[in-house]
């Protein structure tokens, strides 16, 4: 087994998220190409959350996408995570923007955004995007990535 692994809390075993969202749940083990620009994407095509309001859920495709640096997040883990919002309320452009936070607090990563394409209710869909970037390179990118999921030219 590799010993960067050794310290991961829920792979390989049978774990099962009490109620609401945690972080703690967040494993994170060290890239191997660091020195490498590259994407890491996650697609969760059945992440729900609750309504705040109503308690009913809420539907999404979520898409995360990111460039690591040191480190990469352990997927059981984020699965467990994301899982936590079944039971969780918030609206939907608090939920992508949290995810954000937690992923970037645990990964520092050069780039990440965090999309969620969520099922209209009542006629209208709600598509929150958030991303962000360190150093001028990844700032850019951030900005660029910006425009194009907005429609700036």
């Amino acid at each position: 087994m590799r010993e960067d692994l050794d310290g991961l809390k829920a792979l390989g075993r049978t774990v099962r998220p009490e109620g609401g969202y945690d972080p703690s749940l967040l494993d994170a083990f060290a890239n191997r190409h660091p020195e490498r620009d590259y994407w890491v994407t996650f697609t969760c095509p059945e992440f729900t959350t609750l309504c705040p309001k109503t308690g009913q859920p809420d539907f999404a495709t979520l898409t995360i996408r990111y460039i690591p640096s040191r480190l990469l997040v352990e997927s059981k883990s984020l699965k467990l995570y994301l899982f936590g919002f079944r039971s969780h309320g918030d609206f939907h452009e608090d939920v992508v923007n949290v995810i954000y936070d937690d992923l970037s607090r645990l990964l520092k990563p050069k780039y990440m955004e965090v999309v969620g394409k969520f099922a209209a209710r009542g006629g209208i869909s709600i598509d929150p995007f958030v991303n962000g970037g360190t150093g001028a390179k990844y700032k850019a990118l951030a900005r660029k990535r910006f425009e194009e999921w907005n429609g700036v030219r």
